[in-house]
This record gives structure tokens, sequence and C-alpha cells, in this order.
């Protein structure tokens, strides 16, 4: 037989890239902006992106490394030893805990940053813990490592805070990792002091790696602070990896700057993974981080005020929709409404039954995105982010009002 004559033919895509799942939050997004494009009046709460321009001062340190020929060649794969450095500066001033900056690894975003912490980490059926409602790509990440996503569920009714009787209840002898989000996206929940710390001993006990998410721990209101578990429970530093970067605090979304902290062993393996997937971040990007994290952070402050109010005014406008039940979120710039009591009921002409289809009746009928519960776990919940402009913002919530009226 002609060795191009197969008479079984092999699949064009690998099995693990054609399970993933298209990013439920993009989708959505993608989708507002080409209505928008189309002339229509769309109001989309679905991108977790601040509306503000970056800080001058940033773009400015930026313009003046493109300026630079040092920064037009190949820098070292686990990035600028300055920007490293200053990570390691911003992880004791905000996380509490002491690092060295050989432990870096500045990435291509927060996103590759948590698909290097689980590929370093999670063998083939590997469990991890993934607290529920998750950010869309968790799942995606744990699976691509070749490890098994476990979902445990915490509701509107527990804050939707997970507790340690649920983690003790999910973890089996194959339970690899905990993930550990706090402040949440989508929800905006924040774990307090206490309970950081009784999950991280439960992690420690039972000698399970804790990957924290900190990428929001700057945007937190009412007095809040986000605790890290390596703070509060410091003999996690063997086993404990953590994930953070720009985009979020200082509206850096699209320079794409991202870090993990590691133990010297996982660093140096992530360190070689980025070697061959992206080698380092755009040098360009990593100056502006570095203007952005040792500069002043007047602007910062500003917009976590403009936020704060934000959260205020779209929480109050939510829960006069009777039939929504909107927590106050602690963090984050997301709020994650339970519409179970939108759900059954008939609305203009159509009776939605799951969150899904309500996001899609709210798009067609009042030009509105939200992104549905099922793109973060089970279905009876709307993700609305209040990172837009204050007019859009009420008017959104208005129309939703006037719809469910």
């Amino acid at each position: 037989m002609n060795s191009t004559d197969q008479s079984v033919r092999l699949p064009r895509l690998s099995a693990r890239i054609a399970a993933i799942a298209e990013s439920a939050t993009l989708k959505v997004d993608a989708k507002a902006k080409a209505l928008q494009a189309e002339g229509r009046h769309v109001i989309s709460y679905a991108a977790g992106e601040p509306n503000f321009a970056t800080p001058e001062h940033i773009v400015e340190a930026a313009v003046v490394a493109a300026r630079d020929p040092r920064n037009h060649r190949y820098t070292p794969a686990a990035g600028l030893p300055d920007l490293r450095e200053a990570i390691a500066q911003k992880t004791l001033r905000d996380s509490g805990t002491r690092v060295d900056a050989s432990q870096v690894i500045v990435t291509n975003g927060g996103k590759q940053a948590v698909y290097q912490s689980f590929a370093a980490v999670v063998d083939e059926g590997d469990e991890v813990i993934l607290p529920t409602p998750y950010w869309t790509t968790y799942p995606e990440a744990v699976k691509l490592a070749g490890g098994v996503p476990v979902e445990v569920f915490a509701g509107a009714d527990q804050g939707y805070l997970v507790t340690v009787e649920q983690l003790e209840a999910a973890r089996t002898d194959r339970t690899k990792v905990l993930l550990f989000v706090s402040p949440s996206n989508p929800t905006g929940a924040v774990y307090s002091e206490e309970q950081t710390r009784a999950i991280g001993e439960w992690a420690l006990e039972h000698g399970i790696w804790v990957i924290t998410d900190e990428i929001y721990q700057n945007l937190v209101y009412d007095g809040v602070k986000a605790v890290s578990i390596t703070e509060v429970v410091p003999e996690l530093a063997d086993t404990a990896i953590l994930v953070n970067g720009v985009a979020k605090t200082y509206a850096m979304t699209g320079w794409r700057v991202g870090w993990m902290i590691a133990p010297a062993d996982v660093t140096k393996a992530a360190s070689n993974l980025q070697s061959h997937l992206s080698s380092n971040v755009s040098n360009i990007s990593q100056r502006a981080a570095l203007a952005a994290l040792t500069g002043s952070q007047d602007s910062v402050e500003a917009m976590r005020q403009a936020f704060d109010t934000r959260r205020k005014t779209i929480v109050s406008e939510l829960n006069r929709i009777d039939g929504v039940v909107t927590p106050t979120p602690e963090g984050a710039f997301y709020v994650y409404p339970d519409v179970t009591g939108l759900l059954g009921r008939e609305w203009g002409g159509v009776t939605p039954t799951t969150s899904l289809e309500l996001a899609d009746l709210i798009l067609e009928q009042t030009e509105v995105a939200t992104v549905p519960g099922e793109a973060f776990g089970p279905s009876g919940y709307l993700r609305l982010s209040y990172a837009l402009a204050d007019d859009a913002l009420l008017e959104g919530v208005q129309r939703l009002q006037r719809l469910f009226a």
C-alpha cells in the first residue's frame, strides 16, 4: 500500500486541542462588537476589561523603551531582571510573601501564567479542585495539562465562597492541586483572612499544591483586604504558585504582561517550557510594566474609586428587578446575580429555562450583552462587568428593568 494511502484516516486535529471550549466571555464580547459595527446600540457587560486608558507615565515608558536598541533584541525568556525584581517587591508589599526574583517568570499575560502553572505540576489524570463559579479559562488549562477538573460549587447563598468541608468532600487520592482565587472572577467574592487560613492549612495538611490567582488583589472595596494564602500560611511556600499581572489594576489588558512565582524547581521547569513556547515577553511591554509597578499609584486609586462607585450603582439597580438576587461583591469589577427567579417565566413572548437562553433573550430584545452562568459553572446566573462608562452602565441596567418589569 502506498505510504500516503491509508485505509483509516487519522483525525485532522489532535483530540486534546479539538476538545478546547471557546472562551465564552470573548465570544459574547465579539458578538456584541459585531452588532455595534452594524450600527446597533449594544451595551456590553461581557469583557473583563477596564474602560480607562493606560496611565500616561506607563505609556511614556514604553515610548522611551521602543527607541532603545537594547529592547529590539531577545532577552531572557523568564523576563527582564529589573522587572522580575520589581515583581518580587510587589509580592512582598501586596501579598505579604517574600520571594526571590529568580522565582519569577514574566509571561504573555495572566493566561499564559495560568497555563504554565498547571502544565508544570499536573500529570495525566491528576485531579484539580476548582471552586465554582470559576473563570472560563481554568478548566481548559487543567485539561490541556492532562488534569481532571473537579468542581466544588458555592452559590449566592454562600456568597460564592467554598468551605473546607466542601473541599474535603471533593478530595480523593488523585487530588494534586487546589485553585484558589480571591478576589474572584466571575463573582467578585473575597475570602476573609480566617477562611483563607483554614483553606491553606487544609491544603498543607494533605500535601496539595495551591495555585493562587491574585490578579484582582488591588481591586477591593469597603476596607476589605485580599489576603494572600501564602501570607497567612507561609508553610505553603514550597507547594504554592502565585499568578498575577498588570492587566486589571493598571488598565493594561492589551500589553500582555503577567507572571507566575513558584518554588525553584517549578520555576526552572516552567522557564524551560516558555523558552520553547514563546521566549521572552515583548521588551517594550515589560518596560511599561516596570513603570507601572514602580511609579506613582495615584491613577490606580482613582480607577479603584471609580469602580467602587459603579459597583454600588449596578448592585442597587439590579436588585430592583424582581427575581434577581445580586450579592455585593467585595473585589474585582464583576457582579454575579442569581437569575433563577427570571427563568420559566415569559418575557417578550419567550420563556427562557436556562441562563444561556436568558442571555440570548436579553441581547436580542434589549441589545445588552451579558455572559451566562454556563460559562463559569452551573446555569442560573449572569456575569456583568462594571468596568464600563457610568452612563452606559446605568442605561444597560435600566433596559433590563424595563424588560423584566
